[in-house]
């Protein structure tokens, strides 16, 4: 149950347009700080996990692994995603409380 409810709200979050997804676009939101929370898919690449991990670790933003690049895509209504970023500091909290579960 907790998988759907962090799901519904970032889909709300992609509704509001509060939401970055693809790799290039999400490093650009983290170098100028944008990005308050990236979700990584736990089936990304070694590459793009990485790559990602040490941006967020760089410019200090917290980063979650999320299930699959499915989960993440259903998410916002979209095909598979293998990372997105939350641009906006209440959904990046509210969904940082509700993975930390």
């Amino acid at each position: 149950m907790k998988q759907e409810k962090w799901m519904s709200l970032l889909g709300l979050a992609y509704r509001a347009r509060k939401i970055i997804s693809g790799e290039e676009l999400v490093v650009k939101e983290i170098k100028n700080r944008r990005a308050k929370l990236v979700l990584i898919s736990k089936d990304a690449s070694l590459n793009t996990s990485k790559k990602i991990r040490d941006k967020c670790t760089y410019y200090e933003i917290p980063f979650y692994f999320v299930e699959s690049r499915e989960k993440l895509g259903n998410a916002i209504g979209k095909d598979e995603r293998v990372v997105v970023a939350i641009l906006e500091e209440g959904f990046a909290k509210k969904l940082t409380s509700m993975l930390d579960e």
